[in-house]
């Protein structure tokens, strides 16, 4: 039985969703997502609340409940509050900027690094080794936080590079005489 699936998603005011078969659209302050369930569940709206219940007892349907459960909670997360990754840049004479909608990265290359803002997400720059990205879509932030971290990862002997903030990294000891 799936302990997370069994809890009703509650819908935060301002938030409503609505269910025609196996997809549910959830409309927020921050904007609108949907998501299409499998047929292995069922998606039921009652009280302000959006129930997932499991068609039968099949791995399978029992795997999907809790999952679908989890997604729609995102939804309702995501269209209401919105999700953010900060990310910081430790090193010298690494930096990022914002010009318009490229962020410009100085990462110790012979050139910038340009990343271009994809769509449903905002990037900015608070201070030079400050990255802040922001969306309604937890997957989408995760994966364009997880692109620019990709440019210059954190290295193990000086610990230079770009981090999720409060992530710690592993420090090594150089070669000794």
């Amino acid at each position: 039985m799936s302990r997370i699936g069994k809890k009703p998603v509650e819908l935060p005011k301002g938030v409503t969703a609505e269910i025609k078969g196996q997809t549910i659209e959830v409309k927020g302050p921050k904007g609108s997502r949907s998501f299409t369930a499998t047929d292995d569940v069922d998606l039921v709206l009652e009280d302000g609340a959006v129930s997932v219940k499991p068609r039968g007892l099949s791995k399978r349907a029992r795997q999907q409940w809790g999952m679908t459960r989890s997604m729609v909670e995102n939804l309702t997360v995501g269209v209401s509050e919105g999700f953010k990754k900060e990310l910081e840049i430790q090193g010298v004479g690494y930096r990022a900027a914002m010009q318009g909608k490229t962020l410009k990265l100085s990462l110790g290359y012979s050139h910038e690094v340009n990343f271009e803002t994809p769509d449903g997400v905002t990037i900015t720059s608070p201070k030079q080794t400050e990255i802040v990205v922001e969306g309604i879509d937890q997957q989408l932030v995760g994966q364009v936080a997880a692109n620019i971290r990709e440019w210059r990862q954190p290295e193990p002997y000086k610990g230079k590079g770009i981090r999720y903030k409060g992530e710690y990294v592993f420090r090594k000891e150089g070669k000794k005489k």
